[in-house]
C-alpha cells in the first residue's frame, strides 16, 4: 500500500492497532519511517493482524486495556486513539467496555498526548450522526441519534470522546483532530462481525443467501481501507482540529450491494429478507468537502475494485 504522509513522525502510539483500520494504520506509519506502538487488549482486535509487523524494526506490541492504563515508555509526537468495538456483534456483546473505552480510554490517550506535547487524532465516527435528518451529512450537522437505544453505547461513546478531546483542546491547548470515519471496508475483517461487507462476502463465498436487512433500500457509502488511512494520517499531518469527515461519498443500497458482492464473486447465492436492527440508519453519506478543500484528500478506490480486493481476501483466507 502506498500512503502520502505529509508529515515525518518519530513515534507513533496506535491504540487499537491490532484492530481492523488500526492495524492498517500501524503498517502504513512502519512503512514511512516511523517507529509504532500498538496498545491493544486483543478483545476484538487478532493477532492474525499484526502478526507480519512484529518482526519489523521499530514496532512494539503492548497488551493492555486503554481504559486501565497506557504503559507506553518511550513518548510519542503522535497517539492515534483507534481503540473501541466498532462492529455491531463488539459493541452489543460488550456495552460497559465500549462506552468505558470511549470516555475513560479516550481520556488516558488524551493525558499521553498532552504529557508527551504530541498530535492527538480521535478516530469518531459516521454514528455521530445517528439517523440522519440530513443528507449527506456534513460536519456541522449535529445528528439525530437516540440515547437509550440499543446503538446508543457505541453513538453516545464517540460522541462523548468528541466532546472530551474538544475540551481538552480548550482546556490545555492539547493539539487534537477529530476524524469522523465512514463505513470503512477492506482485507482483516472478521466474517462475523455484523457489518454489511464481510457478511455478504462470507455468505457469497459459502454459497449461503445473503441476508437483507429490512427492504434493502437503505444507504451505506463504502470507503475502502487504504483510502481511509491516506485520510487519517492526512489529518494527523495536516494541524486541523476537525471535525472532518474521511469517507466515500459515493452511496449504495444494501440491496445493490448484495448483488454487486455476489456478480464479484461468481456465485449463486440468492437474496433473503430478514428483519431491520432498531435504529438502523435510512442514509449514511459523507459531504467530504472539506477534506478535499484542507486536506486534498478523496478517496481513489472504487467500490467495486475495492470489493474484488476484499474478496480476493477472504477467499484466500478461506483456504488458509
Amino acid at each position: 500500500m502506498s500512503t502520502v504522509i505529509s508529515r515525518k513522525w518519530e513515534h507513533a502510539v496506535v491504540t487499537g492497532g491490532a484492530g481492523f483500520v488500526g492495524s492498517h494504520l500501524c503498517a502504513a506509519l512502519l512503512d514511512a519511517g516511523a517507529a509504532v506502538t500498538c496498545v491493544d487488549d486483543l478483545s476484538t482486535g487478532r493477532p492474525e493482524n499484526i502478526a507480519p509487523l512484529l518482526e519489523r524494526p521499530g514496532f512494539t506490541l503492548v497488551r493492555a486495556d486503554v481504559v486501565e492504563e497506557l504503559p507506553v515508555e518511550r513518548p510519542p509526537d503522535l497517539v492515534l486513539h483507534f481503540a473501541s468495538p466498532a462492529s455491531p456483534a463488539d459493541y452489543l456483546r460488550l456495552p460497559l467496555h465500549t462506552m468505558e473505552t470511549g470516555s475513560l480510554g479516550t481520556r488516558n490517550a488524551l493525558r499521553l498526548a498532552q504529557d508527551a506535547e504530541a498530535r492527538f487524532v480521535l478516530a469518531s465516527t459516521s454514528e455521530v450522526y445517528g439517523d440522519p435528518q440530513q443528507n449527506p451529512q456534513d460536519e456541522r450537522y449535529w445528528g439525530h441519534v437516540n440515547p437509550v437505544g440499543p446503538r446508543s453505547v457505541y453513538d453516545e461513546a464517540k460522541r462523548f470522546g468528541e466532546a472530551l478531546t474538544t475540551a481538552y483542546a480548550e482546556t490545555h491547548g492539547t493539539n487534537t483532530c477529530i476524524v469522523r470515519l465512514f463505513n470503512t471496508y477492506g482485507p482483516r475483517m472478521r466474517g462475523h462481525d455484523g457489518r454489511a461487507v464481510p457478511t455478504f462476502v462470507r455468505q457469497a463465498l459459502a454459497g449461503e443467501p445473503l441476508t437483507v436487512t429490512g427492504d434493502g433500500l437503505q444507504t451505506r457509502s463504502l470507503c475502502y481501507v487504504d483510502d481511509t488511512v491516506a485520510g487519517v494520517l492526512a489529518a494527523a499531518g495536516h494541524g486541523m482540529r476537525g471535525p472532518v469527515n474521511i469517507g466515500n461519498p459515493g452511496e449504495i443500497t444494501m440491496l445493490a450491494l448484495a448483488r454487486l458482492v455476489v456478480a464479484l464473486a461468481g456465485s449463486r447465492s440468492e437474496i433473503r429478507y430478514i428483519d431491520r436492527p432498531v435504529d438502523d440508519p435510512a442514509v449514511r453519506c459523507p459531504d467530504i468537502t472539506l477534506a478535499r478543500d484542507k486536506l486534498g484528500w478523496e478517496p481513489l478506490v472504487g467500490v467495486e475494485e475495492g470489493l474484488r480486493r476484499t474478496i480476493d481476501w477472504f477467499r484466500a483466507e478461506a483456504r488458509r
